[in-house]
């Protein structure tokens, strides 16, 4: 590698360093403020709340973070998280299986739409924007059309609600009723950073997104392996859909739209560059904490909703702004 390459690595090291920093000094931020603007938001009840919704957006925004990696984009993980959710509800509730089989149907759903899309992008050479934005569609559509329009409830189905409400620390340990949804999300978290970090794969996701070009020229099947991490992040977006149907122990074929966002933002505020080639699970998680925290502090202190939507979509334009800068710095 040239000086000059290795200068480049360097300062795209330094860039992610500071940006998780600044995430995470900018976390501590909020909950400091918040605290003092409401004696409400520091209660158990209240973190615990924050906490369970950080777990279906951090699942989220953890799979898409390998696909923002590679350079692409999916805006389909909010209604493939539905309808995973729906087709959990269909073998569980319709089907009268067991709840195995009903894990394994919404992480093979999502395997399967994911690797649908990897296709459409990777063989049919369709934009990611376009071909994820026609799936998301499309399954919002398939939702609405397999559930009549109506929620499956899985009331009949014993231990479903546990998967994200129960909390095993909370028997050893009453104090800290942790929900068992915040250790799933943690333990998809571990194994993509391993993954990552640690595997093939994961040295191929960021070299698809730092050069991708030069990978396929050195005899690199480049299709498969991104075919692999749209697959990959689909069969997370499943287990969000696991986490998201326990919590309110439905399907809702109508939910879904505009968690895409959530998570998509929770991704550059961690550091991950839209440009591809830079990203950690680690910045990720931060970003997914800062996201839970502003909008349950919004609605702690009785921000109207309307108003909660557009501190979002500021939040989505500035950390697309500094990730911009962040890209002029490094080179």
């Amino acid at each position: 590698m040239t000086d000059i390459g290795i200068e480049r690595q360097e300062a795209r090291r330094s860039g992610s360093a500071q940006q998780k920093l600044l995430a995470f000094a900018s976390l501590i931020v909020l909950v400091a403020g918040f605290s003092l603007a409401s004696p409400r938001f520091f209660q158990i009840d209240n973190i615990l709340s924050i906490l369970q919704a950080t777990s279906v957006n951090g699942v989220l925004a953890v799979g898409v973070t390998m696909i923002i990696i590679t350079g692409g984009i999916d805006l389909s993980i909010g209604t493939m998280m539905t309808f995973t959710a729906v087709m959990t509800g269909v073998v569980l509730t319709w089907g009268g299986m067991p709840l195995p089989l009903g894990i394994l149907a919404a992480i093979g759903t999502g395997a399967a739409c994911g690797l649908i899309s990897g296709t459409l992008v990777a063989k049919a050479r369709i934009p990611p924007f376009i071909a994820t934005l026609g799936m998301m569609l499309v399954l919002k559509g398939l939702s609405l059309i397999v559930t009549g329009t109506k929620p499956i409830y899985f009331n009949g189905t014993e231990g479903y609600t546990l998967i994200s409400q129960g909390s095993v620390i909370g028997r050893m340990l009453p104090a800290f009723p942790v929900p068992n949804g915040v250790l799933i999300l943690f333990a998809v978290a571990g194994l993509v950073a391993w993954i990552l970090g640690r595997t093939v794969l994961g040295r191929y996701t960021f070299a698809l997104g730092s050069n991708e070009e030069a990978v396929r020229l050195s005899g690199v099947n480049t299709d498969r392996w991104k075919m692999a991490i749209y697959a990959l992040a689909g069969g997370i977006c499943g287990i969000a859909g696991l986490l998201i149907s326990s919590r309110l122990n439905s399907a809702q074929p109508a939910l879904g739209l505009g968690y895409e966002l959530e998570a998509i933002a929770a991704v550059v505020i961690g550091g991950t560059s839209l440009s591809g080639g830079r990203g950690t699970i680690l910045g990720t998680l931060i970003g997914a904490l800062i996201m839970s925290v502003l909008t349950n502090g919004l609605r702690v202190l009785s921000v109207a909703p309307e108003w909660q939507t557009v501190v979002t979509g500021v939040i989505i334009i500035v950390a697309v702004y500094a990730d911009q800068l962040r890209r002029r710095g490094s080179h």
